[in-house]
């Protein structure tokens, strides 16, 4: 069986992908406790809650597969010069750092993060990750996927995944050959699902009271005056409301539930409300039996799902891989 080691896990959402593809997961690492709460309470493997800076990966066990949805920050010249001497340097040199000291270098990589890396800091960002996992004998490919494209979840939500395969660099001619394609991208379908989920199949039958607006609500009357349809899902932008007439779930994100902002509502027999934090869980994949611990608070039950990725995304792109290796 196919192993899996996991970087910057949050609440596993990628591991549990590649888990529900057959593949075994060894080890995952989260630094956030709040995630790490969640994490156990959901997962049996290993988790190391520990700054990825101070783990020793020459002791963990040795993993097929290296996943990892690494934070997006600007890579200074200075600080690619430095690499691995700078224990201040970008957490993604971690991650090539893991790969040196694992006892074998992982067959594969799957790093995910948002859909403008490419173009971050002008490109900048980019062109250090790839070149420097070609430096350790990686083949990589730059890949975006949309949930509501690639999965039967109607959540708008664009990320780039980064799918590398330790080998010679005209691997990509290999795959394309295989594939007719060298885009993991073009290999999924990028039509619709015939059994694409209506937005209103993710929802909970019976919803806290607390999920409600209610008149008193400072914006109640600017809510009430753009939320008219219980046919689409709208999105509270702090100043505004947009209508998402294609009646698809808008991007979750982490700060869901800490204000006004980006904030999912709906319309229903009972009133405008937002989505529970249960129903983010389902527009990102996760399976009912996936929960948040009691001592999980609301606003972290939304960072951690916002923050997540979409586990059926995943589970199709490590079917790929298994079809690959």
């Amino acid at each position: 069986m196919l192993t899996v080691g996991g970087l910057f896990s949050g609440i596993g959402g990628i591991e549990l992908g590649f888990e529900q593809a057959g593949f075994k997961i060894n080890w995952s690492n989260e630094i956030d406790e709040n995630c790490a709460k969640t994490f156990k309470f959901n997962h049996k493997h290993k988790l190391i809650v520990e700054d990825i800076i101070k783990i020793n990966f020459k002791k963990l066990q040795q993993v097929d597969v290296l996943t990892g949805g690494f934070p997006c920050q600007a890579f200074s010249v200075a600080g690619y010069r430095k690499g691995f001497d700078d224990a201040r340097g970008n957490v993604f040199f971690q991650i090539c750092r893991a790969i040196e000291e694992l006892p074998k270098k992982p067959k594969i990589l799957v790093l995910e993060n948002v859909k403008n890396l490419k173009t971050h800091n002008s490109g900048h960002t980019a062109k250090v990750i790839t070149n420097s996992l070609r430096d350790l004998g990686y083949s990589v490919m730059w890949n975006i996927f949309n949930t509501s494209v690639h999965t039967d979840i109607p959540q708008n939500r664009e990320r780039t995944l980064i799918v590398c395969f330790l080998g010679e660099r005209d691997w990509e001619f290999d795959f394309k050959k295989k594939f007719s394609s060298r885009k993991f991208s073009d290999y999924l379908p990028l039509s619709r699902s015939k059994t694409k989920k209506n937005f209103r199949e993710l929802l909970e039958s019976q919803v806290d009271e607390k999920y409600y607006y209610k008149q008193d609500f400072y914006e109640y009357k600017t809510l009430k005056e753009y939320i008219k349809s219980k046919e689409t899902v709208y999105q509270w932008r702090r100043v505004y409301v947009r209508e998402n007439k294609s009646g698809e779930c808008p991007t979750l994100t982490a700060n869901m539930g800490t204000g006004g902002h980006n904030v999912p509502l709906i319309l229903d027999e009972l009133g405008i409300r937002k989505l529970t934090p249960r129903e983010c869980l389902n527009f990102q994949g996760f399976p009912k039996s996936f929960k948040f611990p009691d001592n999980v608070a609301q606003s972290q039950r939304y960072k951690q799902a916002g923050n997540s990725v979409t586990v059926s995304l995943v589970k199709r792109i490590a079917e790929i891989i298994k079809k690959v290796i």
